[in-house]
Protein backbone atom coordinates (compact mmCIF):
# COMPACT_ATOMS: atom_id res chain seq x y z
CA UNK A 1 0.00 0.00 0.00
CA UNK A 2 1.96 3.01 -1.29
CA UNK A 3 -0.22 5.60 0.49
CA UNK A 4 0.16 4.02 3.93
CA UNK A 5 3.91 3.56 3.41
CA UNK A 6 4.24 7.23 2.45
CA UNK A 7 2.36 8.40 5.55
CA UNK A 8 4.50 6.16 7.77
CA UNK A 9 7.67 7.54 6.18
CA UNK A 10 6.50 11.11 6.80
CA UNK A 11 5.81 10.29 10.47
CA UNK A 12 9.25 8.75 10.84
CA UNK A 13 10.81 11.85 9.29
CA UNK A 14 8.93 14.09 11.77
CA UNK A 15 9.99 11.92 14.70
CA UNK A 16 13.61 11.96 13.54
CA UNK A 17 13.48 15.76 13.17
CA UNK A 18 12.19 16.09 16.74
CA UNK A 19 14.84 13.64 17.97
CA UNK A 20 17.55 15.72 16.29
CA UNK A 21 16.19 18.82 18.05
CA UNK A 22 16.21 17.08 21.43
CA UNK A 23 19.93 16.28 21.26
CA UNK A 24 21.04 19.44 19.45
CA UNK A 25 21.55 21.64 22.56
CA UNK A 26 22.58 21.15 26.20
CA UNK A 27 19.11 22.13 27.46
CA UNK A 28 16.05 20.14 26.42
CA UNK A 29 12.67 21.22 27.81
CA UNK A 30 9.06 20.08 27.68
CA UNK A 31 6.65 23.01 27.38
CA UNK A 32 2.92 23.12 28.09
CA UNK A 33 0.85 25.22 25.69
CA UNK A 34 -2.67 24.46 26.96
CA UNK A 35 -5.06 27.40 26.67
CA UNK A 36 -2.74 29.69 24.70
CA UNK A 37 -4.61 31.20 21.72
CA UNK A 38 -3.07 30.38 18.35
CA UNK A 39 -2.16 34.00 17.59
CA UNK A 40 -0.55 34.47 21.03
CA UNK A 41 1.34 31.19 20.67
CA UNK A 42 2.76 32.28 17.31
CA UNK A 43 3.88 35.59 18.83
CA UNK A 44 5.50 33.86 21.83
CA UNK A 45 7.28 31.35 19.59
CA UNK A 46 8.59 34.23 17.49
CA UNK A 47 9.94 36.01 20.59
CA UNK A 48 11.64 32.88 21.90
CA UNK A 49 13.09 32.12 18.47
CA UNK A 50 14.57 35.63 18.33
CA UNK A 51 16.25 34.94 21.69
CA UNK A 52 17.77 31.75 20.32
CA UNK A 53 15.22 29.46 22.00
CA UNK A 54 13.04 28.02 19.21
CA UNK A 55 9.94 26.16 20.40
CA UNK A 56 8.88 23.19 18.28
CA UNK A 57 5.27 22.02 18.36
CA UNK A 58 4.53 18.37 17.60
CA UNK A 59 2.04 15.67 18.52
CA UNK A 60 2.55 13.97 21.86
CA UNK A 61 3.13 10.62 20.18
CA UNK A 62 5.85 12.13 17.98
CA UNK A 63 7.52 13.74 21.01
CA UNK A 64 7.40 10.50 23.00
CA UNK A 65 8.82 8.46 20.12
CA UNK A 66 11.53 11.11 19.61
CA UNK A 67 12.53 11.07 23.29
CA UNK A 68 12.65 7.26 23.28
CA UNK A 69 14.82 7.37 20.16
CA UNK A 70 17.14 9.95 21.78
CA UNK A 71 17.53 8.13 25.13
CA UNK A 72 20.36 5.81 23.91
CA UNK A 73 22.34 8.96 23.05
CA UNK A 74 21.19 11.00 26.07
CA UNK A 75 19.85 8.75 28.87
CA UNK A 76 19.14 11.83 31.02
CA UNK A 77 16.13 12.62 28.77
CA UNK A 78 14.12 9.66 30.07
CA UNK A 79 12.33 11.56 32.93
CA UNK A 80 10.88 13.95 30.32
CA UNK A 81 8.61 11.16 29.06
CA UNK A 82 6.38 11.61 32.12
CA UNK A 83 5.92 15.29 31.24
CA UNK A 84 4.50 14.66 27.74
CA UNK A 85 0.78 15.05 28.30
CA UNK A 86 -2.00 17.40 27.31
CA UNK A 87 -0.86 20.00 24.74
CA UNK A 88 2.90 19.88 24.52
CA UNK A 89 5.84 21.45 22.71
CA UNK A 90 9.59 21.04 23.08
CA UNK A 91 12.51 23.43 23.25
CA UNK A 92 16.25 22.99 22.79
CA UNK A 93 18.48 25.80 24.00
CA UNK A 94 21.67 26.93 25.65
CA UNK A 95 21.97 29.04 28.78
CA UNK A 96 20.88 29.03 32.40
CA UNK A 97 17.92 26.76 33.31
CA UNK A 98 16.68 29.16 36.00
CA UNK A 99 16.78 32.19 33.70
CA UNK A 100 14.94 30.17 31.07
CA UNK A 101 12.21 29.31 33.60
CA UNK A 102 11.84 33.02 34.38
CA UNK A 103 11.42 33.76 30.67
CA UNK A 104 8.53 31.31 30.51
CA UNK A 105 6.98 32.70 33.70
CA UNK A 106 6.84 36.15 32.08
CA UNK A 107 4.59 34.81 29.31
CA UNK A 108 1.84 33.99 31.82
CA UNK A 109 -0.93 36.46 32.58
CA UNK A 110 -4.25 36.35 34.52
CA UNK A 111 -7.34 35.33 32.59
CA UNK A 112 -11.03 34.88 33.53
CA UNK A 113 -12.62 31.49 34.06
CA UNK A 114 -15.40 30.40 31.71
CA UNK A 115 -16.57 27.42 33.72
CA UNK A 116 -15.45 23.81 33.69
CA UNK A 117 -11.78 24.54 34.39
CA UNK A 118 -9.94 23.04 37.36
CA UNK A 119 -8.81 25.64 39.88
CA UNK A 120 -4.98 25.56 40.05
CA UNK A 121 -5.06 27.22 43.48
CA UNK A 122 -7.65 28.13 46.10
CA UNK A 123 -9.80 30.96 44.70
CA UNK A 124 -10.14 33.44 47.54
CA UNK A 125 -12.80 36.13 47.35
CA UNK A 126 -12.03 38.91 49.85
CA UNK A 127 -14.61 40.51 52.12
CA UNK A 128 -15.70 44.04 51.31
CA UNK A 129 -18.00 46.21 49.27
CA UNK A 130 -18.73 45.11 45.71
CA UNK A 131 -19.63 47.19 42.66
CA UNK A 132 -23.03 45.49 42.38
CA UNK A 133 -26.23 47.42 42.92
CA UNK A 134 -28.77 45.93 45.37
CA UNK A 135 -31.21 43.59 43.67
CA UNK A 136 -31.42 40.02 42.39
CA UNK A 137 -27.63 39.82 42.30
CA UNK A 138 -27.62 39.22 46.08
CA UNK A 139 -29.59 36.00 45.61
CA UNK A 140 -27.32 34.93 42.75
CA UNK A 141 -24.25 35.45 44.89
CA UNK A 142 -25.72 33.59 47.86
CA UNK A 143 -26.82 30.69 45.64
CA UNK A 144 -23.27 30.38 44.29
CA UNK A 145 -21.81 30.32 47.81
CA UNK A 146 -20.73 33.94 48.22
CA UNK A 147 -21.57 35.44 51.68
CA UNK A 148 -23.44 38.39 50.19
CA UNK A 149 -25.65 40.87 52.04
CA UNK A 150 -26.92 44.41 51.72
CA UNK A 151 -25.45 46.97 54.12
CA UNK A 152 -26.11 50.72 53.91
CA UNK A 153 -27.56 50.32 50.45
CA UNK A 154 -24.56 48.43 49.04
CA UNK A 155 -23.89 44.79 48.25
CA UNK A 156 -21.09 43.49 50.45
CA UNK A 157 -19.31 40.20 50.98
CA UNK A 158 -19.24 39.72 54.73
CA UNK A 159 -16.07 37.61 55.03
CA UNK A 160 -13.15 36.24 53.08
CA UNK A 161 -14.29 33.08 51.30
CA UNK A 162 -12.50 30.33 49.40
CA UNK A 163 -15.15 29.95 46.73
CA UNK A 164 -13.36 27.10 44.89
CA UNK A 165 -10.65 24.93 46.38
CA UNK A 166 -7.55 23.96 44.44
CA UNK A 167 -8.13 20.92 42.25
CA UNK A 168 -11.91 21.41 42.12
CA UNK A 169 -13.89 22.43 39.01
CA UNK A 170 -15.07 26.01 38.58
CA UNK A 171 -18.80 26.08 37.79
CA UNK A 172 -20.19 28.35 35.08
CA UNK A 173 -22.22 30.19 37.71
CA UNK A 174 -19.18 30.95 39.86
CA UNK A 175 -17.03 31.76 36.81
CA UNK A 176 -19.53 34.35 35.60
CA UNK A 177 -19.73 36.06 38.99
CA UNK A 178 -15.96 36.09 39.40
CA UNK A 179 -15.59 37.76 36.02
CA UNK A 180 -18.18 40.41 36.97
CA UNK A 181 -16.13 41.08 40.12
CA UNK A 182 -12.93 41.41 38.05
CA UNK A 183 -11.41 38.36 39.71
CA UNK A 184 -9.21 36.47 37.24
CA UNK A 185 -8.46 33.09 38.84
CA UNK A 186 -6.59 31.44 35.97
CA UNK A 187 -3.38 32.07 34.07
CA UNK A 188 -2.68 31.64 30.40
CA UNK A 189 0.76 31.32 28.87
CA UNK A 190 3.58 28.88 28.29
CA UNK A 191 4.48 26.48 31.10
CA UNK A 192 7.95 25.05 31.43
CA UNK A 193 7.06 21.60 32.80
CA UNK A 194 10.59 20.28 33.19
CA UNK A 195 13.98 20.35 31.51
CA UNK A 196 17.25 18.49 31.25
CA UNK A 197 20.51 20.44 31.27
CA UNK A 198 23.29 18.12 30.22
CA UNK A 199 22.83 15.13 32.50
CA UNK A 200 20.75 16.92 35.15
CA UNK A 201 16.96 16.75 35.32
CA UNK A 202 15.17 19.82 36.72
CA UNK A 203 11.50 19.54 37.76
CA UNK A 204 9.53 22.82 37.83
CA UNK A 205 9.50 23.13 41.63
CA UNK A 206 13.31 23.27 41.58
CA UNK A 207 13.38 25.83 38.77
CA UNK A 208 10.80 28.09 40.41
CA UNK A 209 13.33 30.30 42.18
CA UNK A 210 12.86 33.99 42.96
CA UNK A 211 16.12 35.22 41.44
CA UNK A 212 15.62 38.73 42.84
CA UNK A 213 15.22 37.41 46.38
CA UNK A 214 18.24 35.13 46.00
CA UNK A 215 20.29 38.07 44.70
CA UNK A 216 19.30 40.13 47.76
CA UNK A 217 20.26 37.27 50.06
CA UNK A 218 23.69 37.06 48.44
CA UNK A 219 24.18 40.82 48.78
CA UNK A 220 23.23 40.71 52.46
CA UNK A 221 25.62 37.81 53.03
CA UNK A 222 28.38 39.72 51.22
CA UNK A 223 27.85 42.85 53.31
CA UNK A 224 27.88 40.85 56.55
CA UNK A 225 31.01 38.94 55.55
CA UNK A 226 32.72 42.21 54.59
CA UNK A 227 31.75 43.77 57.91
CA UNK A 228 33.13 40.77 59.84
CA UNK A 229 36.37 40.81 57.82
CA UNK A 230 36.85 44.51 58.59
CA UNK A 231 36.10 43.97 62.27
CA UNK A 232 38.82 41.30 62.62
CA UNK A 233 41.16 43.09 60.16
CA UNK A 234 41.21 40.12 57.79
CA UNK A 235 43.16 41.08 54.63
CA UNK A 236 41.59 40.32 51.26
CA UNK A 237 41.23 41.99 47.88
CA UNK A 238 37.98 43.63 49.08
CA UNK A 239 39.10 44.59 52.60
CA UNK A 240 42.70 45.83 52.15
CA UNK A 241 41.74 49.26 50.66
CA UNK A 242 39.15 49.74 53.40
CA UNK A 243 41.55 48.60 56.15
CA UNK A 244 44.26 50.98 54.91
CA UNK A 245 41.74 53.83 54.78
CA UNK A 246 40.57 53.09 58.32
CA UNK A 247 44.16 52.83 59.61
CA UNK A 248 45.02 56.17 57.98
CA UNK A 249 42.02 57.91 59.56
CA UNK A 250 42.87 56.52 63.01
CA UNK A 251 46.55 57.43 62.69
CA UNK A 252 45.63 60.96 61.63
CA UNK A 253 43.21 61.32 64.53
CA UNK A 254 45.91 60.10 66.96
CA UNK A 255 48.50 62.52 65.53
CA UNK A 256 46.09 65.44 65.93
CA UNK A 257 45.15 64.38 69.46
CA UNK A 258 48.84 64.08 70.43
CA UNK A 259 49.82 67.34 68.69
CA UNK A 260 52.25 65.50 66.44
CA UNK A 261 52.96 67.54 63.27
CA UNK A 262 52.95 65.76 59.89
CA UNK A 263 52.07 66.83 56.37
CA UNK A 264 48.54 65.50 56.90
CA UNK A 265 48.01 66.69 60.50
CA UNK A 266 49.57 70.17 60.43
CA UNK A 267 46.54 71.86 58.86
CA UNK A 268 44.25 70.38 61.52
CA UNK A 269 46.68 71.27 64.30
CA UNK A 270 46.84 74.89 63.15
CA UNK A 271 43.06 75.00 62.85
CA UNK A 272 42.70 73.65 66.39
CA UNK A 273 45.26 76.17 67.71
CA UNK A 274 43.37 79.04 66.07
CA UNK A 275 40.08 77.89 67.60
CA UNK A 276 41.66 77.57 71.06
CA UNK A 277 43.29 81.01 70.76
CA UNK A 278 39.96 82.60 69.87
CA UNK A 279 38.35 80.87 72.79
CA UNK A 280 41.00 82.29 75.16
CA UNK A 281 40.64 85.73 73.58
CA UNK A 282 36.89 85.67 74.14
CA UNK A 283 37.45 84.88 77.83
CA UNK A 284 39.65 87.99 78.26
CA UNK A 285 36.81 90.19 77.14
CA UNK A 286 34.70 88.92 79.99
Amino acid sequence: MPGRTSVRAEKMERVDAVRATLVSQPITAVVGVRGVPASALQSMRREFRNRGHPIQVATNSSIRHAIEAAIPERPSLKPLLEQVEDQTAILAAQGNPFSLFQEFSKTRSPTPARGGEIAPNDILVPAGTTSFKPGPIVGELQHAGFPAAIEKGKVVLKKDTVIVKAGHPISREVAGLLTRMDILPLEVGLTLRALVDGDTFYPPDVLSVDLGARREELLRAYRRALGLALEIAYPSAETVPLLIGRAHRRALALAVAAGYPTKESIARLIGRAVREARAVESLKGK
